[in-house]
């Protein structure tokens, strides 16, 4: 005997899903996981390496404001770290072509580099000039 629903029609077998709709559903759904979990993790990838980028040139911006006055600058290089950021500072005679070193100026120019290097790699390169009195006082 038949047995009929409350709304007098034959009950239908098609009703409900089959073990592959089941199995294509929960694939399609795994398969966007992954998909959303290797966004999230390049995400923080590249939010780790803003954040260690930021870190090294705000330790350049350290370096360089604590850099002696452009009278005690002398040659040479010194070093040190900062946080975890480490830093080099090398003093060099400033070489251009346009510079003539035989006519006299009450200026001496310094290439100064500014090397600072976090622990993950980042490096970052700050070269500029300070000028330096002549005389090695104050002009």
């Amino acid at each position: 005997m038949l047995r009929q629903s409350d709304n007098g029609e034959a009950p239908n077998s098609d009703a409900g899903f089959t073990m592959i709709e089941a199995l294509v559903a929960l694939s399609i759904i795994a398969i966007s996981l992954a998909a959303i979990g290797s966004l999230v993790a390049s995400n923080v990838r590249a939010t780790r390496r803003v954040d260690d980028r930021l870190a090294v040139i705000e330790s350049a911006r350290a370096v360089l404001t604590g850099l002696p006055d452009r009278g005690s600058l002398a040659l040479g290089d010194f070093s040190g770290a900062m946080g975890e950021n480490n830093w080099r500072v090398d003093v060099l005679p400033f070489s251009a072509n346009f510079v003539d070193p035989a006519r006299a100026t009450p200026w001496v120019p310094q290439a100064v580099v500014i090397r600072v290097e976090s622990p993950s790699g980042q490096q970052l390169r700050l070269d500029t000039v300070r000028l330096r009195p002549a005389g090695g006082g104050r002009p």
